[in-house]
C-alpha cells in the first residue's frame, strides 16, 4: 500500500483543551507529524497525551486551535467523518459477537449488506494472521489474538490515521514486546499515519520515527527517539527518559547518561564526591545507585558498570566514590 496515498499528515495548531475547573489538559501545542509515520505520544499520568489523542479522534472537542488532516479542518468534525480510528486499551470488543463479527460490525452499521461486510471482515482477519479463528468469540482468544482482532476492526473503516490508546499495557511483558514488533511491522506494511500514546520510553523508543514527551499538557521535546534520549532538552525530558543523570557544576547545568559516567574509589579532588546507596545486578551490567553532591546539593544519580568491569573492581553500599566524566557527553540543559 502506498503511503503517499494510504495516510495523511496530521498537524496540531495552539491546540488546547480545558475542562470545568479550568485548568488546561493540553496547552496550546502545536505538532505536525508527517504521512506514514509512526508518532508516539509519550509522558507521565496525567500530562495531556491521552486527550490530545482523542481530540484528534473527535471523542473530545477542543476549547481553542485545530486539528488538521492534509490541510484539512476536522476540529468539530464527527469522529466517523474524520479518516480517522480509534485502537482501545481494552480493545472493546464485542464478547457475544465472533471475531468476523467484531471486525465487520462498523460496516453493518453503515447498512452494508451481510456478504459484503463479511467478506471485507475476512480479508482483514487473513491480514492479521486471524482468519483460522474468525468465528471464535473474545473470550476464547489469548490477548494477542484480541489485540489483532482489534487492529482488524479499526482498519475495516479505511482510515488515514490510526490512532492508539496504550494498545499493549493489558498484554504481559513477553507479550508486549512481540507485539509492538508486530505493530511495527503493520504500519509499514499499511502505510498508515500511527499515532500511538504510551507511558512507556522503552515502547516509544522501540517504535517512534518521531517521539513527543509532554508533561503538564506542553511538549517539552519532540525528536526522533535517538535525538531525544541523546540531547533531552530540558531537565524534565532527562529524568524521564530515564539513563540520565542532572547534574550542576560550574554554574551549569548538564545531562549525562549514566553509561558515560565512571566512578573512581575514594574521594578525590577533582570528581564529583557521591556514596553508594544501591547495587542491583541486571546482567551484563550493574546499575549503582549513589547520593552525590553537586553544587546544588544532594542528588540522586546513578552509574551502569559493565559486568566485566565490575568484577574487577566492585564497590560496596555505603562506600565513598569520585564521579567523573568525558566533557564531551555531558549535554547542556
Amino acid at each position: 500500500m502506498n503511503a503517499n496515498k494510504a495516510s495523511s499528515a496530521v498537524e496540531l495548531v495552539s491546540l488546547t483543551k480545558r475542562y470545568d475547573d479550568g485548568e488546561p489538559a493540553v496547552d496550546q501545542i502545536s505538532l505536525r507529524i508527517e504521512p506514514g509515520s509512526y508518532c508516539c505520544l509519550l509522558g507521565p499520568s496525567g500530562c495531556g497525551k491521552s486527550t490530545t489523542l482523542r481530540m484528534v479522534a473527535g471523542h473530545e472537542f477542543a476549547t481553542s486551535g485545530d486539528v488538521l488532516l492534509d490541510h484539512r479542518n476536522i476540529t468539530w468534525l464527527p469522529a466517523a467523518e474524520r479518516g480517522t480510528a480509534m485502537m482501545f486499551q481494552s480493545f472493546a470488543l464485542f464478547p457475544h459477537l465472533s471475531a468476523l463479527d467484531n471486525v465487520a460490525f462498523s460496516l453493518k452499521m453503515k447498512g452494508a449488506s451481510k456478504t459484503e461486510r463479511h467478506h471485507k471482515a475476512k480479508d482483514l482477519l487473513e491480514r492479521v494472521a486471524m482468519g483460522h479463528l474468525a468465528h471464535r468469540k473474545p473470550g476464547e482468544l489469548s490477548g494477542g489474538q484480541q489485540q489483532r482482532v482489534a487492529l482488524a476492526r479499526a482498519l475495516i473503516t479505511q482510515p488515514r490515521v490510526l490512532l492508539l490508546d496504550e494498545p499493549l499495557s493489558a498484554l504481559d511483558p513477553f507479550l508486549r514486546i512481540q507485539m509492538r514488533a508486530e505493530l511495527r511491522a503493520w504500519q509499514k506494511e499499511l502505510g498508515l499515519t500511527f499515532i500511538h500514546v504510551t507511558h512507556s520510553q522503552e515502547e516509544a523508543m522501540a517504535l517512534a520515527d518521531l517521539m513527543v514527551v509532554m508533561n503538564q499538557g506542553r511538549i517539552e521535546q519532540a525528536g526522533t527517539p535517538h535525538e531525544v534520549y541523546n540531547r533531552p532538552a530540558s531537565e524534565f525530558v532527562a529524568r524521564f527518559m530515564g539513563g540520565h543523570n542532572v547534574v550542576h557544576t560550574n554554574g551549569q547545568k548538564f545531562a549525562v547518561r549514566n553509561d558515560h559516567m565512571r566512578m573512581s574509589p575514594g574521594g578525590t579532588s577533582d570528581g564529583l564526591p557521591a556514596r553508594v546507596t544501591d547495587i542491583e545486578y541486571q546482567g551484563i551490567y550493574v546499575l549503582v545507585g549513589l547520593r552525590a553532591q553537586d553544587e546544588m546539593g544532594d542528588q540522586e544519580v546513578s552509574v551502569m558498570v559493565p559486568e566485566a568491569q565490575w568484577a574487577e573492581a566492585p564497590v560496596a553500599l555505603g562506600e565513598h566514590v569520585s564521579l567523573g566524566w568525558t566533557p564531551a557527553m555531558a549535554h547542556g540543559l
